[in-house]
């Protein structure tokens, strides 16, 4: 090895490096030609000539490839001949050593290489654009299959995806034949087949996910066409709040796998693999247990649909209890999925289930009101104090129960509001809806009125609600004279009605005596004003007799 020194090393380093240089670039202006030439005679073959914008843009994308080579080489040959300064020594000695190394057919072989190499990039090309074409014609037939037009958008998005994998897929294979044919070093083809590997790897993952997706868009498209209430398919309405998430679950389960398998590909890492199977056994189950829990649902609300000839009694039971079945059922598949997927992950789950009972013990001894809450909650509904659609009072609220839970009870008033009271905190319940009700309607009469009129244009209006409304039960009874008032007289109606219905018929009722009294011209007395404006003079009677006593004492 010569030591690089002197200011003739350093000469003949300079020359090097510009021979090296202006000859790497004259080979890529001379392969550049050679490429226009042999793409200007493909483009004189009669197929070829209707389609001129093709043959233009291979031929940039060669150019962009030698032009990147070109440059690739000039740095690599910078870099070498760096390192040799770098580590003393003469870069001219030692090129020249390796040149003298060289077999005499190397050129020769390399020229044939470089041009079985052009030649596999033409290839490479044309297959690509054979591979969009046919990739494009088949996208049109899916998008046109059924004229469903939901999928199109995850139908091009697959389609473009394939394309850019495929095309990628080539362009990897032509660079490893490339390496292949000029005989390069063995770890490189072998670093280069280890990155399509894992280059195809996540990319076809990621096309799994969009077939997936196109897939899945199909079907749903199909199912809501072809679904109608003769069929099995008329639960798919129930079941397609699930579709979102099975994509979702789906796609995890590629994820995990893609990532698997490269992480099988790196021998650092190699001992991780085993958790992606463990991952996709808990995504499963997870979706196993939504699915059961939403077939579930829908079997319970059969059940309920099933049962026709229920009472009005029977019915707000049903409307109670199927709430606390659902959620019973959520509790009880979630509880054992997490045990399935705790013991897939290769966790014994006896210790932390001891664990949890030692646990609820403390809590349960320092949660008293949350206790009380629970057994209140249960007394309520296995005495039926009041069930789900009872209008109720208590304490702390009233209006329409919305839910009954375990710990708490929802009622709706009539403004609006939604209260949320605790169970163990519900004191006296007043029930509008057992049996029946009455609605109560008072309405007063000016002291003139003759009251036996009154009396029988209130039984009139009785008996007609009562024809028109199917919540009344019976007659109104008009009670009688209830108070004496300032300026009227207080005469109070009752009328028994359905449970929870009260205050409508109420209304009613108070619109119809107010037509029926002013038909027979029977007042209702109401407030009555009287302004009283005083004049000047009224408020000073003195004041123009005083100033003319004032005047004649004057004079």
């Amino acid at each position: 090895m010569v030591q690089f020194e002197g200011v003739e090393s350093l000469t003949r380093m300079f020359v090097l490096v510009s021979g090296e240089l202006v000859g790497i670039i004259v080979g890529g202006l001379l392969l550049g030609l050679m490429t226009r030439l042999i793409l200007g005679r493909i483009g004189l073959i009669p197929a070829m000539r209707d389609h001129p914008e093709r043959l233009a843009g291979l031929r940039r994308r060669i150019r962009y490839v030698l032009i990147s080579a070109c440059l690739g080489l000039c740095l690599g040959a910078l870099g070498l001949n760096g390192y040799l300064v770098f580590q003393r020594t003469d870069p001219y000695v030692q090129t020249t050593e390796w040149i003298n190394a060289i077999p005499p057919d190397f050129w020769l072989k390399l020229a044939l290489s470089l041009a079985k190499v052009i030649g596999l990039v033409i290839a490479g090309r044309m297959v690509i654009n054979m591979l969009v074409r046919l990739l494009n014609s088949l996208m049109g037939k899916a998008k046109a299959f059924e004229g469903i037009r939901a999928n199109d958008e995850s139908i091009e998005v697959f389609f473009s995806s394939l394309t850019a994998i495929l095309s990628n897929c080539i362009k990897f294979l032509v660079v490893i034949a490339a390496a292949a044919l000029l005989s390069l070093p063995g770890p490189v083809a072998a670093y280069l087949l280890a990155a399509l590997y894992i280059y195809l790897f996540f990319t076809i993952g990621l096309l799994v996910v969009k077939a997936v997706a196109a897939i899945v868009d199909s079907l749903d498209a199909l199912s809501k066409k072809y679904s109608s209430p003769d069929n099995w398919l008329r639960h798919y309405e129930k079941l397609s709040i699930l579709i979102p998430l099975f994509r979702r679950c789906l796609e995890y389960v590629i994820y995990v796998t893609v990532a698997t398998l490269v992480i099988l590909q790196l021998s650092f890492i190699e001992r991780f693999a085993v958790i992606g199977p463990r991952l996709t056994k808990v995504i499963g189950i997870f979706f196993i247990s939504r699915v059961i829990i939403e077939i579930g649902n829908i079997l319970i609300d059969r059940f309920q649909q099933e049962q026709k000839n229920l009472t009005e009694k029977e019915r707000k039971q049903r409307l109670t209890l199927i709430p606390l079945m659902k959620s019973a059922m959520k509790y009880v598949v979630y509880f054992t999925a997490i045990l399935l997927a705790l013991n897939a992950m290769n966790f014994n789950p006896a210790p932390l289930l001891a664990g949890a009972g030692i646990i609820g013990i403390v809590i349960g001894l320092g949660a008293q009101p949350l206790i009380n809450d629970l057994v209140s909650g249960l007394f309520i509904l296995f005495e039926s104090l009041y069930l789900v659609g009872d209008y109720i009072e208590t304490g702390q609220g009233r209006g329409v129960v919305e839910s009954i839970d375990i710990r708490t009870t929802r009622l709706r008033d009539p403004g609006g509001q939604q209260h949320i009271l605790r169970n163990g905190q519900i004191g006296d319940i007043i029930n509008f809806s057992k049996r029946y009700t009455f609605a109560e309607v008072e309405v007063g009469v000016a002291y003139d009125t003759d009251l036996d009129l009154a009396y029988t244009v209130l039984a009139e209006v009785g008996r007609k609600i009562r024809e028109v409304n199917q919540d009344v039960l019976e007659d109104m009874k008009v009670l009688g004279l209830q108070n004496f008032g300032e300026s009227e007289l207080l005469l109070r109606t009752i009328t028994r009605v359905k449970p929870g219905c009260h205050q409508q018929v109420a209304r009613d009722l108070r619109k119809l005596i107010k037509e029926a009294f002013d038909g027979q011209g029977i007042e209702i007395p109401y407030a009555r004003r009287v302004l009283i404006f005083k004049t000047e003079t009224e408020e000073n009677p003195l004041k123009d007799n005083t100033s003319s006593t004032l005047s004649d004492r004057m004079r």
